[in-house]
């Protein structure tokens, strides 16, 4: 077993799937981004989006419930591998794009595809490991990228 076999170095796992409502939508921005495309079916018509549509927050959020749902299942495929994975705390992200507006009704599968990992010398045992991390709608178009960097304990 080598430890890229355990992270799954190069897999693209599909996290879940979330369908976008419209008092979901407006309950996430009335919260946490008050913009009025994303609270006001009328005034989403008058913006550069034409309709209501999702915050890219709300849309990144999903993806981390889906994200940290998958753990489990992640760590069971490494014990199949003959190791024991322990996730810790997300170290940052980088390269987030909102690449097409997330509409009411829209469908949007969720993944993360480790790409690369390394040793971290202040936190022994301890392994940064960097995932492409993206979000499709039902028509197959990318709608959210970015890169994660995420603590791993591999043994």
């Amino acid at each position: 077993m080598t430890l890229d076999a355990a992270l799954a170095i190069g897999e693209t796992i599909t996290l879940g799937r979330h369908v976008f409502e419209a008092d979901e939508i407006k309950a996430f921005a009335s919260k946490y981004d008050p913009q009025r495309f994303h609270l006001d079916e009328e005034a989403a018509k008058a913006s550069v989006f034409g309709k209501l549509c999702a915050s890219g927050w709300h849309t990144a959020a999903m993806w981390m419930k889906h994200n940290v749902a998958s753990f489990p299942a992640t760590a069971e495929r490494a014990r199949a591998r003959g190791a024991t994975l322990t996730f810790g705390p997300a170290a940052g992200l980088r390269e987030l794009k909102w690449l097409k507006p997330v509409y009411v009704g829209d469908a949007i599968t969720f993944t993360r595809t480790a790409e690369s990992h390394r040793t971290l010398v202040s936190k022994p045992g301890w392994r940064l490991l960097s995932s492409r991390c993206e979000a499709h709608n039902q028509n197959g178009e990318p709608v959210m990228r970015f890169v994660s960097l995420t603590l791993v304990k591999a043994e």
